[in-house]
């Protein structure tokens, strides 16, 4: 009996400029992906069918700088694609909020694609209305608001990575409630229910990864009670996500300031994961986010 070939991968990628377009394309790249940018929408078919005899996969670039450009051409051969059965085809949209696209904007001095005569502000508007049927159609949104660079290009290799079917990753971020939800989280726990080391002068210049902050949150009587409640519910649904052919997910750990009691959580939970054999990468947003402004202002 003879096997059939593995379907080829493309991966098409549009959303609003200054989101990261760039970031994502080049992320795709660096993980052994055949990268074209802003691809017109006639060589589309072309490439297609040379791309019977490449190895590599595909990924296109395709936005409102594309000549003969329109959303209906777009999920058209998207549609097209997509009924094939020798292809496996996924949409990214990329996209940010409206203030942070302004301001990047105005931070590297760009014209913005659909404003040559006009404000930034009217060039996104008019940008956000020509893309709005792709972000529905998309497979995957990557909301760049909050995001770092590096942010984004794990996210992309947590959902793109090629090494065959990859098991489960997971992902697990600390977080300040002051700055807002995780916009990429798929399980958010809120962590302000414990004792909080902050009010403690000795402790408030440390952070969670200080054994004697640690020490001060392992003495809440709620504390361990709690990690075994959190490892109790996760065990059983990491299996069934893996099962469903998800294979990424972020777990965020929120409090007040995302400096103390969701660091120390987050990096417990980390830990309890690796034991588990899961492949899990770690990183707390608010200190990061502190480490860059410091950088910053040196």
């Amino acid at each position: 009996m003879t096997k059939r070939p593995a379907p080829r991968r493309f991966v098409l990628v549009t959303g609003m400029a200054g989101a990261g377009l760039s970031t994502t394309l080049k992320s795709l790249e660096d993980l052994g992906y055949e990268v074209l940018d802003n691809l017109p929408l006639f060589l589309f078919d072309l490439l297609l069918r040379e791309g019977e005899s490449r190895d590599r996969p595909l990924a296109i670039g395709i936005d409102s700088r594309t000549r003969d450009f329109t959303a209906d051409s777009l999920l058209s051969r998207l549609d097209e694609l997509r009924a094939k059965p020798d292809v496996a085809v996924r949409l990214i949209y990329v996209d940010a909020d409206n203030d942070v696209l302004v301001r990047r904007f105005m931070e590297t001095r760009r014209r913005h694609p659909l404003a040559s005569d006009r404000s930034v502000v009217d060039g996104i508007h008019n940008e956000r209305e020509i893309l709005e049927p792709l972000k529905g159609a998309a497979d995957v949104v990557i909301d760049t608001s909050d995001l770092s660079i590096h942010d984004t290009r794990r996210i992309v290799a947590g959902q793109f990575g090629l090494e065959g079917t990859p098991a489960l990753g997971v992902f697990v971020t600390s977080f300040s409630y002051r700055k807002g939800l995780p916009r990429e989280a798929d399980l958010v726990f809120d962590v302000r229910f414990l004792r909080n080391p902050h009010w403690d002068p000795d402790l408030r210049p440390f952070t969670g990864q200080d054994p004697r902050v640690a020490a001060y949150i392992e003495a809440d009587e709620e504390c361990e009670p709690f990690l075994e409640r959190l490892t109790g519910f996760l065990g059983p649904l990491l299996p069934r996500y893996r099962a469903e052919g998800k294979s990424y997910l972020t777990i965020a750990v929120g409090c007040t300031g995302g400096k103390h009691r969701s660091v120390y959580i987050a990096e417990r939970l980390a830990a309890w994961l690796r034991a588990q054999g899961v492949d899990v990468g770690l990183s707390h947003r608010a200190l990061e986010r502190a480490m860059d402004e410091a950088t910053a202002r040196a």
